[in-house]
């Protein structure tokens, strides 16, 4: 029986959307830990494949990793920032020194924009996504199902689960009055065991930075 996947947005899309101008002009937080993930990264690309971004944010990410892939999808539900980055490939006299197979969409895991044709894709990329979404195992079952035969799921994810007891309350408040989306608190542990029973062989962690966002190379079994 085929799987049925569902093209409604996240109920977070508009306070992403929102939250966009605030986002695009904040700085990265820890430069040496972003650069050691985009490093990692790298060295798992081929300048052959066929990529898709989950949660691309502003697009700051695509733009430095599309130029070594043969073509990248970049995408976010969230329209607020999507328009930032379709901008960031306008800015100047010329785009020619912009990765020519990069485009940014608005799409979740489940639209149909993100269908990959009959081979699927060679990499799906997710940095600091999956803890915001409400349907984590659902969410990496279309992972599965979108890459192709020993395809990797790249992933960053925050792992807040050993200071939930601070966070979660807080948090809770913050939604109460709309200052906050969903969020879930993993640990390193459940993060890895919910991509191992998605169906992923887990071949690299390490954790940029230290001590709660996981980074995960995860080959399609």
């Amino acid at each position: 029986m085929a799987t049925t996947w569902t093209n409604e947005m996240p109920s977070s899309a508009g306070f992403w959307s929102k939250a966009a101008r605030k986002y695009a002009a904040s700085p990265i937080r820890n430069q040496e830990a972003y650069e050691k993930t985009l490093e990692r990264t790298t060295e798992h690309l081929g300048p052959q494949d066929s990529v898709l971004e989950l949660g691309c944010g502003t697009g700051s990410t695509a733009l430095l990793l599309a130029g070594n892939v043969r073509s990248y999808l970049a995408t976010d539900f969230a329209s607020g920032m999507i328009e930032i980055a379709q901008a960031k490939l306008k800015v100047g006299p010329d785009t020619e020194d912009h990765p020519q197979g990069l485009e940014f969409a608005v799409a979740d895991v489940f639209s149909d924009k993100v269908e990959p044709g009959e081979n699927g894709y060679d990499a799906i990329l997710a940095y600091n996504f999956l803890h915001l979404v409400e349907n984590a195992e659902d969410t990496l079952s279309r992972i599965h199902h979108l890459l192709k035969p020993g395809g990797l799921y790249i992933s960053k994810t925050v792992c807040l689960k050993r200071r939930a007891w601070l966070f979660a309350p807080l948090v809770k408040v913050m939604q109460l009055v709309g200052k906050a989306p969903f969020v879930r608190f993993f640990s390193f542990d459940t993060l890895e065991d919910s991509i191992r029973s998605a169906g992923f062989e887990i071949i690299e962690t390490g954790t940029y930075p230290a001590p709660y966002s996981r980074f995960v190379v995860a080959r399609k079994l």
